[in-house]
């Protein structure tokens, strides 16, 4: 798949999608072409059968994603117009529809859309000098791709208020510390490490990967005892599946 503007996929022969955020020039700001380029990738990557695992990452040594690009902010006809444009092509849900495990390999700034897309993933990296944020309040506006709702899944919700409301920054070691990412490395390893890790998810049955997080995205919005009936569903699922091949 060849021809993005503000990406580049790339696929390897053991089963590894590399998408790169390719702005670097623009600290890879999500802007209109970028989302529409992820639309159509993100699809073929959940369809593709050699597809094991994909990596995000950004392109150059200054960000993973600085967010949402503000040059684009006014140029849409109206505010309805603009929502229509969004829901038409939701990206955070197609990143959340994916069932194949999904790597974040964060270097430098993840703003705004940039570290919603990054909860998005499965699996957080991070490089020693990276930094969060949700500065959507502080340009009179709320998280709007999934930042109020992906974030208090993962980290303790007055803390997620706090980094919301006065829109700080948080630092490596802080997103370790509350659970918003899962590792960090120096930046020369940031690659290698999402590399290894992909690998050793590779090394374990596609199918048994599927259902596991399937089991763990879903459950999250289930009571404990319907959690629980769900896993004991897929896990029938998948032993019908085994018998029947």
């Amino acid at each position: 798949m060849n021809g993005f503007e503000n990406i580049i996929y790339e696929k390897t022969d053991d089963g590894i999608a590399w998408i790169t955020l390719n702005r670097p020039k623009a600290l890879n700001a999500v802007n209109t072409k970028m989302r529409d380029e992820l639309y159509e990738v993100l699809p073929a990557i959940k369809q593709d059968p050699d597809v094991r695992v994909a990596i995000v990452k950004g392109a150059g040594d200054r960000a993973f994603s600085a967010g949402a690009d503000i040059s684009e902010f006014g140029t849409v006809p109206s505010v309805a117009i603009g929502r229509e444009i969004r829901w038409e092509r939701d990206l955070w849900g197609m990143f959340l529809s994916v069932q194949k495990p999904m790597i974040a390999a964060i270097g430098g700034f993840a703003l705004g859309a940039g570290i919603e897309m990054a909860m998005c993933c499965d699996i957080r990296i991070a490089s020693d000098d990276s930094q969060f944020g949700l500065p959507e309040a502080n340009l009179g506006m709320v998280p709007t791709a999934g930042g109020s709702q992906t974030m208090p899944r993962l980290v303790l919700h007055g803390r997620v208020s706090e980094i919301v409301l006065t829109a700080d920054r948080i630092d490596a070691s802080e997103g370790l510390r509350i659970g918003l990412i899962n590792r960090i490395v120096s930046r020369d390893q940031l690659i290698p490490t999402a590399e290894t890790i992909a690998k050793k998810i590779i090394s374990n049955d596609a199918s048994a990967l599927m259902y596991a997080k399937n089991a763990i995205t879903r459950g999250l919005d289930m009571t404990l005892d319907q959690g629980l009936e769900l896993e004991k569903r897929l896990s029938m699922a998948l032993l019908r599946k085994r018998i029947a091949s």
